[in-house]
C-alpha cells in the first residue's frame, strides 16, 4: 500500500499560488499600451474632475482585470495623497443576467452589510432610488467597475442610467463613473447608440498576448513563484508559444506551467522540463475537450457521434452530406428526431468553433461542386469517453466497436 502521509514540499515551487489568476503583481508587464492609455482615462479623477466612463473589451486573459485592479490601487493610494475623496466599488456580473440584478447587487455593495436588500420584490424604480440614495449618502467621485459587464445581454438600463446619474439629478454630491469590462467583442456595438455614448466614452481594447508579451508575464511570475534552477530554459518559451497559439491567453499559459511543475513535483523532479510541459499540455487539452463535448446538446453530440464513426472507419475527411446521412441513422436508431441538412451544418460548424473538430473547403468543379470535409481534432478515444451517456443511449455503432473496451455496454449495430 503507497505512503498517504502529507508533507510539506518547497523543492520546486517558492510561492505555487503566485501563478493564480488572483494574484497581481507589483509591476504589470506586456501591456504598457493599455496601461497608458487606461492612465489617461482615469486622470480626471485625481484632478477632483466628473470621471470617464470606460469600456474596457478583449478576449478572455488578455489582462483587462488585471489591469484595472492594478491601476485602481495606484489611483485609491494617490487619492489619499492629494486628498481626493474616491470610492471604487467592484461587481463581477457573472451570473447576473438583467440590469435589475445588478442595481440590486451595487445596493448591497454599497450599503453596510446590515442594511442589505432582498434580491426580489422590489420594482426598478425603486431599486434605482435606494441606488442613488446609497451613492449620495457616499459622496465624493465613486467608480463602479462591472466585471463581465456582458451578461446582462440587451437589458442596457442601468448602462444608461449610472453614466447620467448626476446629469440627470438623479445624485448631487456624488461623481460617477463606470467601467464597463467585457470579454464579448460585439457586446459594446449592440448597445442603443445612446447607451453606447455615454458608457463607452473611453474605449480601450486589449488585444491577445503575442508569444513574446507571455514571456514577459511568465518570467516574471517564475521569479516569485520558482526557486532559482528549478525551471529548464526553454519551459517559458515553450509555454508562452502555447499560449500565443491558444488565442494570447495568459490564463491558459499560466495554468499550463502550473500544471507542467506539478507534475514534476509529483515525479519528485528536481527540475520542470520541456517533457512534463508536453504531459501537462495534453492533460488540459483533454479535461477542456471533455467539458466541452460534455456541455454540447444531444443534438450536437449525435452530430459528433456521426462524425466519429466515420473517422473509426477511416472515412474522414467527410462531407457535410455524408456526416447527415450517418446522423440520421442515429436518430431512427435513439428517440431523437432528425434536424434538417441545414441545421445539421449548424451544429457541425458550432462544433468546429470549439475547437472539437476541424473543416476544410473543397471545390471539384462542374462535377463536384463545393463543399466542406469535416474530421475530429481530437482522437475518437478521447470523444467517445466524454459522450458515453449518448453512446449508451444510442447504441454502439459498429465501426467502433472495437474501440469500446466494455463489450457488455454493445446494445445497437448499425449497418
Amino acid at each position: 500500500m503507497p505512503d498517504i502521509s502529507f508533507s510539506p514540499d518547497d523543492s520546486l515551487y517558492r510561492d505555487r499560488d503566485r501563478l493564480s489568476e488572483e494574484y497581481t503583481p507589483a509591476e504589470l508587464v506586456g501591456r504598457d499600451d493599455e496601461i497608458a492609455r487606461y492612465h489617461t482615462a482615469l486622470q480626471p479623477v485625481i484632478n477632483n474632475e466628473d470621471p470617464n466612463n470606460i469600456f474596457v473589451y478583449g478576449k478572455t486573459g488578455v489582462g483587462k482585470t488585471a489591469v484595472t485592479r492594478y491601476l485602481l490601487e495606484q489611483l485609491e493610494a494617490d487619492a489619499g495623497t492629494y486628498g481626493v475623496d474616491l470610492t471604487t466599488v467592484e461587481l463581477n456580473c457573472e451570473g447576473l443576467t438583467s440590469s435589475y440584478q445588478v442595481a440590486i447587487n451595487l445596493v448591497n455593495k454599497l450599503r453596510p452589510p446590515d442594511e442589505g436588500i432582498s434580491n426580489t420584490g422590489h420594482p426598478m424604480h425603486e431599486v434605482l432610488s435606494q441606488l442613488w440614495d446609497a451613492l449620495e449618502s457616499i459622496g465624493g467621485t465613486v467608480l463602479i467597475v462591472l466585471d463581465e459587464v456582458d451578461n446582462i445581454g440587451g437589458d442596457d438600463t442601468l448602462l444608461y442610467q449610472l453614466p447620467r446619474a448626476r446629469s440627470n439629478g438623479n445624485v448631487d454630491a456624488a461623481r460617477v463613473g463606470v467601467i464597463g469590462i467585457s470579454n464579448d467583442l460585439a457586446f459594446r456595438e449592440n448597445l442603443r447608440p445612446e447607451v453606447k455614448s455615454s458608457l463607452a466614452e473611453v474605449n480601450i481594447r486589449f488585444p491577445p498576448y503575442d508569444a513574446g508579451e507571455l514571456k514577459q508575464v511568465l518570467s516574471q511570475r517564475t521569479s516569485v513563484a520558482f526557486y532559482d534552477g528549478a525551471l529548464a530554459d526553454d519551459v517559458v518559451p515553450l509555454c508562452s508559444a502555447y499560449g500565443a497559439k491558444d488565442g494570447g491567453d495568459a490564463r491558459k499559459a499560466l495554468d499550463l506551467l502550473r500544471a507542467a511543475a506539478d507534475l514534476a513535483r509529483a515525479d519528485n523532479a528536481d527540475t520542470v522540463t520541456s517533457d512534463h510541459v508536453e504531459s501537462a499540455r495534453r492533460e488540459l487539452e483533454r479535461e477542456e475537450v471533455m467539458d466541452g463535448i460534455a456541455d454540447l446538446a444531444d443534438q450536437h453530440k449525435l452530430v459528433l457521434y456521426a462524425l466519429v464513426t466515420l473517422e473509426a472507419a477511416d472515412e474522414t475527411p467527410a462531407r457535410s452530406q455524408k456526416v447527415y446521412e450517418r446522423y440520421a441513422e442515429l436518430c431512427d436508431s435513439s428517440t431523437h428526431d432528425a434536424r434538417t441538412t441545414r441545421r445539421v451544418r449548424d451544429f457541425l460548424g458550432e462544433i468546429e468553433g470549439l475547437g472539437i473538430t476541424a473543416s476544410s473547403r473543397h471545390n471539384d468543379g462542374l462535377a463536384g461542386g463545393q463543399y466542406r470535409a469535416h474530421e475530429l481534432s481530437h482522437s475518437t478515444e478521447l470523444v467517445l469517453a466524454a459522450m458515453s451517456d449518448l453512446v449508451d443511449h444510442v447504441g454502439v455503432h459498429e465501426s467502433i466497436v472495437g474501440l469500446v473496451e466494455d463489450s457488455d455496454r454493445i446494445s445497437v449495430s448499425l449497418a
